[in-house]
């Protein structure tokens, strides 16, 4: 998994829109994802391919049709490594704490 993909599509409003919209309902087509956007079949193409490119999101022909759906993978891995190890320490602390003031 490269981070730096997934921290550059995460980055932009309008793919967090996206995500967002694939996460309320998966295998959407770009027709359905365009309808909640003000921004060209083109735009939105560009900003998908960014999404399917650091793997957050996957596209499936079906047919005539292309679903896109979330692959929530890549998220849960940096939420693993980056906020996991800092939230650690504090959960560890409390537990002491809670044990201090019961014994």
């Amino acid at each position: 998994m490269d981070e730096d993909a997934v921290f550059k599509a995460l980055a932009d409003r309008t793919r967090r829109h996206l995500l967002d919209a694939l996460f309320i309902r998966d295998g959407q087509t770009l027709t359905e994802l365009e309808s909640g956007l003000e921004m060209t079949r083109f735009g939105i193409s560009k900003h998908l391919r960014q999404l399917e490119e650091a793997g957050l999101v996957t596209a499936v022909r079906s047919g005539r049709k292309k679903l896109h759906y979330l692959n929530p993978v890549p998220i849960r891995l940096i939420h693993d490594r980056w906020i996991d190890k800092f939230t650690e320490q504090r959960i560890a602390a409390l537990t002491d704490l809670k044990k201090d003031l019961e014994s």
